[in-house]
């Protein structure tokens, strides 16, 4: 062994470990991150590991994720820190950010959220006057197509679990591709459809036959025109290829965007489910998280037999709210400089806002949000669901953001799930 040079790796890895050891941690001192109109509002700032390793951290905090209305430098040396902002006059969010530099010469962002009265932030975004009727016309598009589904019988890994791979026929001469599984036995199901988080990737068995072994008939959509299970470099290459950047292609007309057949490709699904004699022809349920939450409120919008939306931190939500000085919510839409373009883009956008799918929903909702998501701002979540038309219940992880589990919307989802595949209302609020 050299051990000079195993002496190096030794003090290379600690000194690695130091650096990695040294963070902020920014909590509201509201526990649930909801402060009063006209109250001041504050964070506690912990910090993790050495002190002296992190300086003088500079901070902002932004209104509605978007606008500075403050900043200034943090003295790690006093035996309580705090980030004060001043009372909010009118509803919204904050979102506290503290900026440090390790020893490797690292910056890392500790966040922490606030907001002030969520159910009474408005939206910013303007649903045009032809919106219901432009859906319906997609919808009639749509109901123009065969439905030509095919069914392939393939192994659940279950034994009480009967699994399938399904296609069917979407505008535009695409194809839909899901993964459906049922109860192996007879009787009538409640029905769920699921759909998929942002990314190009195979699906994962398990989601469908988890619940077809809980009871429900179940399907899971592909959010893409493609094969459900091919290997990673498969979708690798697509990721790379045509459909890089997908949730911006076709974003200047309303009839081009992505994001049309894939809403349209959900309704088919779900409507596929409504029309099996094994349906119980009484619970069909919409559940996704992110890009799958913004689709099930649009399925729900779309689809009149769907009885129950369960959504995770929801994408979709004021794409382009840039415009009125808030955070866009993903796929936050580009906007280009050309004013032609530019003006193009945010008129496309207005037909495929959550903000202005969710007055037609009048089922219950289950969302989920965290205060600190940078990709799905809690501003434009909240203005959604206060659009909704129907019940609704917004679970609040005040020190969470995009990703990583949400355990308490994650617990609540289950026992709205529990409560519908039993034929139950959903469950009160706790």
């Amino acid at each position: 062994m050299h051990r000079p040079r195993f002496r190096l790796l030794v003090l290379a890895l600690v000194a690695s470990a130091s650096c990695l050891a040294q963070s902020l941690q920014l909590t509201p001192v509201a526990a649930d991150g909801v402060f009063p109109r006209d109250q001041p509002i504050a964070w506690t700032v912990t910090v993790v590991g050495d002190a002296a390793a992190l300086g003088n951290p500079r901070y902002q905090i932004k209104l509605n994720g978007s606008k500075v209305i403050a900043e200034g430098t943090l003295d790690l040396t006093q035996p309580q820190i705090r980030i004060e902002a001043k009372p909010l006059s009118e509803p919204g969010t904050l979102l506290a950010e503290a900026l440090t530099t390790d020893a490797a010469n690292k910056t890392t962002k500790a966040l922490g959220g606030a907001v002030v009265e969520p159910e009474k932030i408005h939206t910013v975004i303007t649903r045009p006057a032809d919106f219901d009727d432009f859906w319906k016309a997609q919808l009639d598009a749509l109901a123009a197509v065969p439905v030509n589904v095919v069914l392939t019988a393939g192994e659940s890994g279950h034994p009480d679990v009967e699994y399938f791979k399904v296609t069917f026929d979407n505008v535009d001469g695409a194809k839909i591709h899901a993964q459906m599984a049922r109860p192996k036995k007879e009787g009538k199901f409640p029905a769920v459809v699921s759909t998929q988080w942002a990314g190009v990737y195979a699906l994962n068995k398990s989601s469908v036959v988890t619940n077809a072994a809980q009871g429900w008939l179940a399907i899971n959509v592909m959010a893409h025109d493609l094969p459900i299970d091919e290997k990673p470099e498969f979708y690798k290459a697509a990721d790379a290829g045509a459909l890089k950047d997908y949730s911006h292609i076709g974003n200047r007309r309303r009839e081009t965007s992505y994001f049309r057949r894939m809403f349209l490709g959900n309704n088919r699904a779900a409507a596929y489910l409504a029309a099996r004699p094994d349906w119980d022809g009484k619970t069909l349920v919409a559940s996704g998280g992110s890009q799958g939450g913004y689709q099930s409120i649009v399925l729900a919008a779309l689809e009149p037999r769907i009885t129950a939306v369960i959504a995770s931190i929801p994408a979709g939500c004021e794409i382009t709210a840039s415009v009125h000085g808030r955070a866009n919510g993903w796929p936050g839409w580009w906007l280009p400089p050309d004013p032609a373009a530019r003006e193009a883009t945010i008129e496309t956008s207005r037909y495929y806002d959550a903000v202005n799918f969710a007055p037609r929903v009048r089922v219950p909702v289950l969302v989920g949000l965290g205060l600190i998501d940078t990709t799905c701002p809690p501003t434009g979540v909240f203005a959604m669901t206060n659009q909704l038309a129907g019940p609704k219940e917004v679970v609040i992880h005040s020190t969470l953001g995009h990703k990583g589990p949400h355990p308490a919307h994650n617990k609540r989802s289950n026992a709205w799930m529990k409560a519908l595949a039993s034929g139950q209302p959903v469950p009160a609020k706790p």
